[in-house]
């Protein structure tokens, strides 16, 4: 039977399950999830805008990368948790092509400032009396410029590239959120020349990003080796380290949902690796780099320190200015009943 192209208006993402209870315990995981992954992000950006001690590279980059993983997350993450609450898992033609293009970006995007990072820690490390020649404020924007750039590029060729096949089987997608791979099971078209190609120029992106990681860090280690204080190697392995396992769950999982071939028949394993590579680099991020790095620790409980004074300083206003009000009150009564007694 001849497949015929259905003219598609919208799309009905099917998420984790067709039960209620098992849709709203979704929705709760998905919102507390996203509310550590927002108030982290938000901490880091704050902390590393107002502190003056937070102004080297290494957190210019940390706070481009709280920003862009707050935009990361937020792209599937409310959408989803509105969607199991209301049970209307309905998305529009265009929600489902800005939604496919702003993930790729933003996940090509971070791929790429991981890469900065990684050469930041490099330089830091193997070049110290060079860092602040190389990794100059203009060469750090640049890097982050050229990392958004490769981005949007990718983002724009995958999905023209995925919305130009006709789509004829149905509209329901086997997942949380418009997902190239779960897209393709749609399409009326048994062959991908174009999407492989895309994938092929992403892939290649990824493979160079991935080398230079491999390469600076291989660096880092035989330089790490060299310290003899323990203290020293143990700094440089804390800075190091959490980079590595956000990088590696960033890395697996997606190169797992895009690079296997596409199935006919869902499966919890599709579901579950979207949700490692769209949320938990977002959400561990913050956590990682605040709690191993004494410097942000030490700026969050200074502002921590100066909210709690100033919010003392405004009880005592507020206290000071009523024991006034009521002297001022006391000597206005006492003046009345004065000239009543007189006029008496």
């Amino acid at each position: 039977m001849a497949n015929i192209t259905m003219l598609v208006t919208k799309f009905i993402l099917m998420g984790f399950s067709d039960k209620r209870e098992l849709q709203v315990l979704q929705a709760v995981l998905f919102l507390l999830i996203y509310l550590t992954a927002l108030v982290g992000n938000l901490l880091i950006i704050l902390l590393t805008t107002l502190d003056q001690h937070l102004q080297s590279p290494m957190y210019f980059f940390l706070k481009t990368l709280s920003l862009l993983d707050l935009c990361f997350i937020s792209v599937t993450v409310p959408k989803a948790i509105i969607q199991s609450f209301t049970q209307n898992h309905s998305i529009s033609f265009l929600g489902c092509v800005v939604q496919v293009f702003l993930v790729v970006s933003f996940a090509c995007t971070e791929l790429g400032l991981l890469t900065v990072m990684s050469y930041d820690r490099y330089v830091a490390i193997c070049c110290p009396l060079q860092y602040q020649v190389i990794m100059k404020k203009g060469a750090c924007e640049q890097m982050v410029s050229a990392s958004g750039l490769s981005g949007v590029v990718s983002g724009f060729l995958n999905t023209s590239v995925t919305f130009s096949l006709p789509f004829c089987r149905s509209n329901f997608v086997q997942q949380f959120f418009c997902e190239i791979p779960s897209l393709l099971k749609l399409s009326c078209s048994e062959k991908y020349i174009a999407e492989i190609g895309a994938l092929i120029v992403t892939t290649s992106l990824g493979i160079m990003c991935f080398i230079s990681i491999l390469v600076s860090y291989i660096h880092i280690f035989s330089m790490v080796l060299k310290i003899q204080s323990m203290e020293g190697r143990s700094k440089a392995f804390s800075t190091c380290i959490p980079h590595l396992v956000v990088l590696t769950v960033f890395l697996t999982t997606g190169s797992s949902a895009y690079l296997k071939p596409v199935s006919e028949s869902p499966s919890a394993w599709d579901l579950l690796v979207s949700v490692f590579y769209t949320m938990v680099p977002p959400t561990l991020n913050p956590i990682i780099y605040s709690l191993k790095n004494k410097d942000m620790k030490a700026a969050f409980w200074k502002m921590h320190r100066k909210t709690v004074f100033k919010n003392s300083n405004n009880n005592n206003n507020k206290n000071s200015k009523a024991n006034t009000s009521f002297s001022s009150y006391k000597q206005g009564a006492n003046l009345v009943n004065s000239k009543r007694l007189s006029a008496i």
